[in-house]
């Protein structure tokens, strides 16, 4: 066997390890990283899942920026019902946020990008939750993103 046909051989089990078994294929994967072989890793897959982490990131950004607006929409709109559950879920959005954030920090870049979207779905999920009609809420988001929403010592009254 060439070591050319040995590769593809090696590729192709890799690759099928990557649809058989996922835990099996990720530590195959990390000890191919860590003692260097390069001919044993299997770069389609690993770069789809490395790009597929940096998409989930945003992802969990973009949902907790939503749950976020929306508790703040119906603290701000809502203020005979504001409750402890609400200050707390503003409260936990906010940490998680702030650890995304920090885990990383090029995500920053990433919140005036999503805010617009984030703020339609919030609005949509309070006008469901609230039982107020759409038209109740400014059809963009009224608070900056870093001054106000994810300071954690502000409040909209």
């Amino acid at each position: 066997m060439t070591m050319a046909t040995a590769r593809q051989f090696e590729h192709q089990t890799t690759a099928t390890l990557y649809e058989t078994d996922f835990l099996a294929w990720t530590e195959a994967q990390a000890e191919a990283l860590r003692t260097r072989q390069a001919a044993s890793l299997d770069w389609v897959n690993l770069l789809e899942e490395v790009e597929s982490m940096g998409a989930s990131q945003r992802r969990d950004l973009e949902s907790r920026l939503t749950v976020l607006l929306m508790h703040l929409i119906k603290w701000r709109w809502q203020p005979e019902k504001r409750s402890t559950s609400w200050k707390l879920t503003i409260r936990g959005q906010r940490r998680e946020i702030e650890r995304l954030l920090k885990q990383s920090p090029s995500l920053k870049g990433y919140v005036p990008e999503v805010l617009a979207e984030a703020w339609n779905d919030a609005c949509e999920d309070a006008e469901d939750e609230t039982g107020l009609p759409m038209q109740t809420f400014p059809t963009g988001c009224p608070w900056d993103a870093t001054s106000q929403i994810l300071d954690k010592a502000w409040w909209p009254d």
